[in-house]
């Protein structure tokens, strides 16, 4: 994957692009699985969130070099 992401002219790195797009991602997903009551079978909240953002941001970083490449 390439280093920087042009946004509007604006040069980004791809992490912080990537993240950002994991972070909404995973805030979609949270709400769902609150909207369908799994959370309350959770043993550890926040390490779940945790675990979902690293596994979201690594599935975005792959689909985007897919798609950048």
């Amino acid at each position: 994957m390439i280093g920087e992401v042009e946004i509007f002219g604006v040069f980004l790195r791809s992490e912080l692009v990537t993240s950002a797009a994991a972070l909404a991602l995973t805030f979609v997903f949270n709400q769902l699985l609150i909207w369908s009551g799994l959370y309350r079978h959770l043993w550890h909240q926040a390490l779940f969130e945790v675990a979902l953002f690293v596994i979201v941001w690594g599935l975005v970083v792959k689909l985007s070099a897919v798609w950048l490449s």
